[in-house]
């Protein structure tokens, strides 16, 4: 026994001409507030609100951004307008104050120009830096052998 799937389901029928009913609403609203506001306010005054609603009008019905209905931007726009927002400070390593930075600079170059006697043996940064890699590798393989 075969049944028929129903197939496009997320396409809405044109029942007024090219639009949906919900497209053919959006138009005669829009038209029907104009009107409203053009015999209240008149030709004058009502300019800039009969544009507004008229270009809302317009943009409902025909603006669809990335193949989606513009009513769903607008009603994204209100939800994250309306809701409550969390803002997470993340310090970040590179912006350190200038005193800091100074400070900072000062020991580092410290370090650099001294150099450690062990034994004889002068250490500068870059040589220490190299023994403490060394000294990791090792301990990791150290600790691969226990295994």
């Amino acid at each position: 026994m075969q049944f028929k799937v129903p197939q496009f389901l997320e396409i809405e029928d044109k029942i007024f001409g090219p639009f949906t009913f919900k497209e053919f609403i959006y138009l005669v609203g829009g038209a029907g507030l104009c009107y409203v506001l053009f015999k209240l306010l008149g030709i004058v005054l009502g300019a800039i609100p009969i544009l507004i609603v008229g270009g809302l009008s317009a943009a409902l019905t025909f603006y669809r951004p990335n193949g989606k209905p513009f009513i769903n931007m607008v009603e994204a726009s209100i939800k994250y307008a309306i809701q409550d927002k969390l803002y997470i400070w993340k310090r970040r390593k590179n912006k350190i104050g200038e005193e800091q930075q100074e400070a900072s600079k000062t020991t580092t170059v410290g370090l650099k120009e001294e150099t450690m006697n062990q034994g004889g043996v002068r250490l500068t940064g870059s040589k220490l830096r190299d023994l403490a890699w060394s000294l990791d590798v090792l301990d990791m393989k150290k600790g691969e052998d226990n295994l």
